[in-house]
């Protein structure tokens, strides 16, 4: 997914949905260029504005297509007996390359879709090239035997020991294995931004 000059792009939708962006230096610099753009204008983003922003900032986040996204969306709004914000977050959360960069393989989400499109991955025992795919609960993912000695995977025990561990997720550096033990929560695997207002901007 193309998604055009960071750094602009970022200081629009908020530091948060690039790694590169989120320093101090960036923030303070994204926070002078709002109060010079507050001095020159009179009123507000209007409700919309900042329905379409939150809505960008997440699909941004994740990295992926605005119809994948649509139909995230669609899915959460149609699920019966359960908080449609709760399950769009399950959604992305639970995509294969977010799992991957969550589980501290990759250092963003983009260099984890690759290493699944470049079939280095496997599901239950299967090689994808699947960046997308849903994992459920009990999947095991692993990197793949031939892709283990791979510059990619090189020292990989001591990187991991620096990233914490989501807690519904869980991972041997060792077998270079893991998987989902529990659904993730806001509490356990942080928004990207503020999902009911998503909502609200596709119930439009």
């Amino acid at each position: 997914m193309k998604v055009g000059p960071k750094f602009k792009l970022a200081k629009r939708l908020g530091a948060s949905i690039f790694e590169k962006t989120q320093t101090q230096k960036f923030a303070l610099s994204a926070e002078r260029a709002a109060m010079n753009k507050k001095g020159s204008r009179g009123r507000g983003p209007t409700e919309y504005g900042k329905q379409l922003l939150e809505k960008q900032k997440v699909r941004v986040t994740y990295g992926i297509s605005e119809s994948q996204f649509s139909t995230y969306v669609a899915n959460a709004m149609a699920t019966h007996g359960a908080i449609p914000a709760d399950i769009l977050h399950r959604q992305l959360e639970l995509r294969l390359d977010n799992i991957l960069y969550r589980m501290g393989l990759a250092s963003t989400r983009r260099a984890a879709r690759q290493m699944a499109s470049h079939g280095h991955i496997t599901v239950n025992g299967k090689k994808t090239t699947v960046p997308s795919q849903a994992i459920k609960i009990g999947d095991r993912i692993a990197v793949r035997e031939g892709s283990k000695s791979r510059v990619l995977f090189e020292n990989f025990a001591e990187k991991f020991m620096e990233r914490p561990l989501p807690s519904w997720l869980t991972w041997d550096p060792k077998k270079m294995e893991g998987g989902v033990q529990e659904l993730p929560t806001s509490e356990s695997a942080n928004t990207a931004g503020d999902l009911p207002a998503v909502l609200s901007f596709y119930s439009r």
